[in-house]
């Protein structure tokens, strides 16, 4: 999205807890544990990935978009899709995205990435003043 910065990658804490979960020092019921309305969140709002679920190995993880911001008042904290986002994005001046990846068969969850979004900064230049000569 055209409007996308302060990306934060979460991909060295997600190794960092599969190594450990691998290892045996985690068990998989500390990490599959996501609840009913973030499963149900990946059913109905979900991006399916091509990337297969790390723990169980039997389906494809799923990517949840959730939104937060002041300015978004009743709809802070809900799953949105692609298409909800971009126009969100270019209705309010500016919310965080957290992407969740799930499975949907053993409840394995992490947070993948974060991001601002909205019109904050878009229109950084201020309009030229018309004068009477043109």
């Amino acid at each position: 999205m055209s409007t996308q910065r302060q990306v934060v990658d979460y991909a060295l804490q997600r190794r960092a807890l599969l190594a450990e979960v691998y290892a045996g020092r985690v068990g998989t019921m500390e990490v599959c544990d996501a609840g009913p309305y973030l499963l149900r969140a990946a059913k109905f709002h979900g991006r399916p990935t091509e990337q297969t679920c790390p723990v169980c190995r039997k389906e494809p993880l799923t990517h949840v978009s959730w939104v937060y911001g002041d300015e978004l008042k009743h709809a802070a904290g809900s799953a949105r899709t692609a298409d909800e986002l971009a126009r969100m994005a270019t209705l309010f001046e500016e919310f965080t995205v957290y992407v969740v990846e799930v499975c949907r068969t053993c409840s394995w969850n992490h947070l993948v990435q974060s991001y601002v979004l909205g019109t904050r900064g878009l229109n950084s230049r201020k309009p030229r003043r018309r004068t009477a000569a043109e």
